[in-house]
């Protein structure tokens, strides 16, 4: 894998064989989690709805303080880092941006930001998902609701709480006891023949695929009690690496229908608007 990084004594920008491309240890996303990422699908060589999620890469920036990235250097290390690894078809983008080097504790330092764009592979999309609830709650009211930090360690526990009971993704309520999301997914379900996902005010994070499915295939925005989850007919996931998948059992119960006729007509749809324009 070759990878682009920016700052951390690498100036505007260079191409490295990962194990040459090094962080300093101080650098504040190490430390302190002080940064701001974006996962962005390749397909054959091209990167998928970029301007979106560049967009978003600066709210987030923005919502924890940190300075406005430089976008136009950022695309161009995208450039770079997927044409370095253009042998990887299906390619995991994964940008990320810190405060750079910093003080051991939160306090910043203000200097130079790293930046750094790494390509992998994104396996198959698995035809269903299985869920598991987890015992804890998204904060629709924290400092982070909505952004998407590197401050993971909260999806990292709960993901793994989903895998030992056999389940693709963990899915989170909020304070209020509504539907919430996942670790890496929004979720979406049919309920009384309405296609509805939470509200941003839920604290969810504003995902890129999410809004590609509410602008192209319809749906509401509503608040969604957990109870609910008992009464959907259909759901399904949406994200970067699953596009629009159907959940298959929420806590060991089966659905209805994975996919049902709304979620698979909203696949349709996805499919055929994303391959016929990468930035929409």
């Amino acid at each position: 894998m070759r990878v682009w990084i920016a700052g951390a004594g690498f100036g505007r920008g260079r191409v490295l064989d990962a194990e040459e491309a090094r962080v300093p240890a101080l650098d504040h996303g190490i430390t302190v989690g002080d940064g701001v990422f974006e996962t962005v699908k390749g397909v054959g060589g091209e990167p998928f709805a970029l301007t979106r999620h560049l967009r978003r890469l600066a709210r987030s920036a923005a919502g924890i303080g940190l300075p406005s990235p430089d976008l136009d250097l950022i695309a161009d290390g995208v450039r770079q880092a997927m044409d370095a690894n253009s042998d990887i078809q299906a390619a995991r983008v994964r940008i990320t941006v810190t405060d750079g080097p910093g003080p051991l504790g939160s306090t910043r330092s203000g200097g130079e930001p790293t930046y750094i764009v790494a390509v992998g592979e994104f396996g198959e999309i698995a035809p269903t998902a299985d869920v598991a609830v987890v015992p804890w709650t998204r904060n629709e009211n924290d400092v982070l609701s909505g952004l998407k930090t590197t401050s993971y360690a909260g999806n990292v526990v709960a993901l793994d709480y989903a895998r030992q009971r056999d389940c693709a993704e963990a899915i989170f309520a909020n304070t209020a006891g509504n539907l919430c999301e996942g670790t890496g997914s929004n979720i979406f379900l049919v309920l009384d023949g309405r296609l509805v996902t939470p509200p941003l005010s839920a604290g969810p994070l504003a995902g890129i695929t999410r809004e590609l499915v509410l602008e192209w295939a319809g749906g509401d925005e509503a608040d969604i009690p957990m109870a609910a989850l008992a009464d959907a007919s259909e759901a399904f996931l949406t994200g970067t690496g699953r596009d629009v998948q159907p959940i298959r059992m929420v806590d060991g119960r089966a659905l209805p229908a994975a996919p049902g006729p709304v979620t698979r007509k909203t696949m349709e749809v996805f499919t055929e608007r994303g391959a016929s324009d990468m930035d929409p």
